[in-house]
């Protein structure tokens, strides 16, 4: 690669509903993209009109997220060339709604990956054509329910319909009297498969699902080896085929009880991606900001937030969508669960303010290296009605001083540190 790549980022974008082209505040969001050559975001929805064949899943990621076939225009009229699909409501709408999402993302001509027929294609690297090289994405989730991971296909049978998954080992750190409890329970009810075994080379005690080991109280986490394996082989081939390569995990996890503090494996994950021949990591899916490391002169994303959180606008929803917040009347609509949800504390982050606070990322890479990079803060109008709120404009004042500072912070763990730029209103990484 000779030339310089400019790389516009966001985080997810939970849109459902047509942008306003005509409005200024689109206008000047476009006007940020309009000078990158990779323009990426996290579609955090499924692409259909609810046809007679899809089916809403009987648990969803959180809500049934759909957006109409248009959408994809409006993103691309925004400036999105480059899309991560794989996340925890992929499968919201069962198979036949993510093959239907597929298929409309073909027919759009958007360049995206990390979710396919089978596992092959969900985990096949996308590539992007810029006048600065070529760009491959690796999309990937470590968010997901066991049915929702892609299956191989085999000679005689075809594969399962599915996305590109990472999966992990939470280990909790316990002391030795609470295993010694464990290792008395495990005796007295001679649960056959639970005891001391060997996992990614250390021993640690199996009781049910969950791992455990000595140590301070607390859990750690780590990538399983299989998921290394699949990662590693979509690298290894996408660095042949590009100048570029970005890896994009949709990860929900945390460290502790902060969300603002990513997961041990995500960190293990963006280095191993790096060291195996990964130019850029990018991490969405916490709904909050994040910080920002530079791991051997390459740019690792950990949360730039959410970019669209459109969560209170979707037209239908599936009985399970009513029965699971409350009781509703046979002839209720989306919009009385959304009320009920706001009312009742914001259930899945309708009154978070940290949930509305978002960011773009933009940096150049040249030989494969950073160049340079800068934030720009983005507000999605928590304070609006619910018409306008969850769409993104640009920050200013107070909310965009609080936007910078907490990124700033949050990036002071990885020995990063930013200057301001543009009388406050961007940082510049020093």
């Amino acid at each position: 690669m000779h030339q310089t790549i400019n790389f516009s980022v966001t985080g997810d974008s939970l849109a459902v509903k047509r942008l306003c082209t005509a409005s200024s505040q689109m206008q000047e969001i476009r006007n940020l993209f309009a000078s990158s050559d990779v323009c990426f975001t996290n579609l955090e929805t499924s692409i259909h009109r609810y046809e007679p064949e899809i089916y809403p899943s009987r648990f969803s990621g959180g809500d049934w997220v759909a957006a109409p076939p248009e959408v994809l225009s409006d993103m691309k009229w925004l400036g999105f060339n480059l899309f991560g699909i794989p996340n925890n409501h992929s499968l919201d709408w069962s198979h036949s709604g993510l093959l239907r999402t597929i298929e409309n993302l073909k027919r759009a001509e958007v360049i995206f990956s990390g979710a396919g027929e089978n596992l092959a294609q969900a985990c096949a690297p996308a590539y992007l054509e810029t006048a600065g090289g070529r760009v491959a994405l690796i999309a990937c989730n470590s968010s997901f329910e066991s049915w929702h991971m892609a299956g191989e296909q085999r000679r005689d049978l075809h594969g399962r319909p599915g996305i590109f998954g990472i999966e992990f080992e939470r280990i909790r750190l316990i002391s030795r009297e609470e295993l010694s409890v464990l290792e008395g329970l495990h005796k007295r009810m001679m649960r056959e498969h639970d005891g001391w075994i060997e996992t990614n080379g250390s021993r640690v005690f199996r009781f049910g699902t969950d791992l455990y080991r000595q140590g301070e109280p607390g859990e750690v986490t780590r990538v399983c080896h299989s998921s290394l394996e699949l990662l590693a082989n979509s690298i290894h081939e996408a660095q042949r085929q590009a100048d570029v390569v970005v890896v994009s995990l949709h990860s929900h996890e945390r460290k502790g009880l902060d969300p603002h503090i990513p997961a041990d494996f995500q960190k293990e994950l963006a280095h191993f991606s790096i060291d195996q021949g990964a130019h850029v990591f990018i991490a969405h899916g916490p709904h909050v900001l994040r910080g920002v490391e530079i791991y051997k002169d390459c740019p690792v994303l950990h949360g730039m937030g959410n970019f669209f959180y459109q969560c209170e606008l979707l037209p239908k929803a599936p009985s399970e969508f009513y029965s699971k917040f409350a009781v509703f009347k046979e002839q209720a609509c989306t919009a009385d669960v959304y009320d009920y949800r706001v009312n009742n504390g914001g259930i899945l982050g309708e009154t978070n303010p940290d949930y509305f606070r978002s960011a773009i990322a933009s940096f150049s890479m040249k030989h494969g290296k950073l160049n340079e990079l800068t934030i720009s803060p983005i507000s999605l109008q928590f304070s609006a009605h619910r018409a306008s709120k969850g769409t993104p404009k640009p920050a200013a004042g107070q909310e965009a001083e609080e936007i910078l500072s907490q990124i700033q912070r949050l990036s002071e763990a990885f020995a990063v540190s930013f200057t301001r730029k543009k009388e406050g209103m961007e940082l510049r990484l020093a």
